[in-house]
């Protein structure tokens, strides 16, 4: 009988696939992944053409030695890449902590 409730309950908040698109919660989560995506992928272009762009127009300040063989070329084009990983990291922290989370709780709004 315990079993009967919780059902009602459910069926009195559950929505159609077009009510839950249209609400303000599934707006606002389109809206912050949106920013979220957009700033993440800004520091991206940044680091990576920023890294393009300090090798093609200052040469002599990239290929200073940084020890025997090295220039400073290595060091900041291995810096881009850790930061591409970095801000992926960064994503699919946010992704787990408060998107999908959301992202459940708006399904379980659906109609079956």
């Amino acid at each position: 009988m315990s079993n009967v409730a919780p059902k009602a309950d459910r069926s009195s908040t559950q929505k159609s696939a077009h009510e839950v698109i249209e609400s303000p919660d599934f707006k606002a989560l389109v809206s912050k992944r949106w920013s979220v995506s957009m700033t993440l992928l800004v520091l991206l272009f940044v680091s990576y053409y920023g890294f393009i762009v300090l090798v093609a127009t200052a040469k002599d300040f990239v290929s200073q030695k940084v020890g025997e063989v090295t220039t400073l070329a290595i060091p900041l084009g291995i810096a881009a890449i850790v930061i591409a990983w970095a801000l992926t990291a960064f994503y699919v922290a946010w992704a787990n902590k408060s998107y999908d989370p959301e992202v459940e709780r708006l399904k379980g709004q659906l109609k079956h």
